[in-house]
């Protein structure tokens, strides 16, 4: 083991279990457990932060008192996040947790440990918490800038099945996935050695998804909610341009005002509460502060009924037809084939 790794795994413990698969059938499944920092219940988004504004971004949390950083090769901005993961002023390696995730072109299994680690040289840390399949969608690798081509050669257990040695190597303590559809969380559950630790994908109160976030949480599977915010993100300002801004939303207001917070950290309480982890992205100091503040929102059993019924069922993030694939296959404005088949 690498010295720079040696107190990663402080205990390791293999089991075999028995789990129900995403689509109601059981299959035997083998977890790796580690002891060690878990996944704090909310986190800084660094999605479409630019350069300098996420090495600030990522001081200004961890002025704030957090210690999760979301990141990605794909937001090309992790060599400006290790600026301020290798400062001084941040806090040993150990007390906070870092997620990244693996872009498409590099799902062939002989490119996964390499983009992991340019991921690591480029954050400046030595191992990941967390590692994640962006999408489960391959391309092919080195086209082209701008054209994107499905690789149909490479599929999601492929690249899993490598990714699982991304653990066996020490790089990074957990591995899971983001944007899967229940049916290829099964695929992957059927055949995992390392099963998974996460899914990340959109969910707020404009999404809310409850039965599939309650499927993950029976299952011993954390949700990371990606946009928590839901059309605040400056990517969704033409999506659904009937629907309010949700801090703008009157719903949210009152309960804000109800709580005496704002209506961003309601929404966020509210993701906190229903055991799902929240990952708000900004990069100006005062909302970096406020969001945390979140942590110490609650609401009554009626008020997540009021909160219930204002789901929209809209989703703000699906390239299914830039990339020309079928995403969200049988989730709330996702792909809908599976289910109309079986009407």
């Amino acid at each position: 083991m690498p010295p720079a790794t040696s107190h990663l795994l402080s205990a390791i413990v293999l089991t075999s279990t028995i789990l129900p698969s995403a689509l109601g059938s059981q299959v035997a499944v083998k977890e790796w457990t580690f002891k060690g920092l878990d996944i704090p219940s909310i986190g800084l988004g660094l999605w479409n932060s630019k350069d300098k504004d996420a090495t600030r971004a990522v001081e200004y949390a961890f002025d704030a008192g957090y210690s999760h950083v979301d990141s990605a090769a794909a937001y090309g901005n992790e060599d400006f996040v290790g600026k301020a993961l290798q400062s001084s002023d941040t806090p040993s390696r150990h007390k906070y947790w870092v997620t990244s995730k693996l872009w498409n072109t590099d799902h062939r299994p002989g490119r996964v440990a390499p983009a992991l680690k340019k991921t690591l040289a480029d954050l400046s840390i030595p191992y990941l918490d967390l590692y994640l399949m962006h999408w489960p969608v391959a391309f092919l690798p080195d086209t082209e800038p701008g054209r994107t081509i499905v690789d149909q050669d490479t599929d999601i257990v492929m690249t899993w099945r490598a990714m699982e040695d991304l653990v066996r190597a020490n790089l990074t303590r957990y591995i899971g996935v983001s944007n899967f559809s229940p049916r290829q969380l099964d695929t992957i559950l059927k055949d995992c050695h390392i099963c998974p630790y996460a899914h990340e994908f959109e969910t707020h109160p404009y999404l809310q998804q409850q039965e599939f976030v309650d499927w993950h949480g029976e299952h011993g599977i954390k949700v990371i909610a990606y946009s928590p915010l839901a059309n605040m993100n400056p990517t969704y300002k033409s999506k659904y341009p009937k629907l309010d801004p949700i801090v703008e939303d009157p719903f949210w207001k009152d309960m804000a005002s109800r709580k005496n917070v704002t209506a961003a950290q309601a929404v966020l309480g509210w993701g906190i509460q229903r055991g799902t982890v929240v990952i708000p992205k900004s990069v100006h100091e005062k909302y970096i502060f406020e969001n945390l503040a979140s942590v110490n929102v609650t609401f009554s059993k009626a008020e997540m009924g009021e909160i219930a019924a204002q789901d929209k069922r809209s989703r703000f993030n699906n390239p299914s037809k830039d990339w020309g694939v079928e995403l969200f296959e049988g989730l709330d404005d996702g792909y809908n084939r599976f289910f109309v088949e079986e009407l």
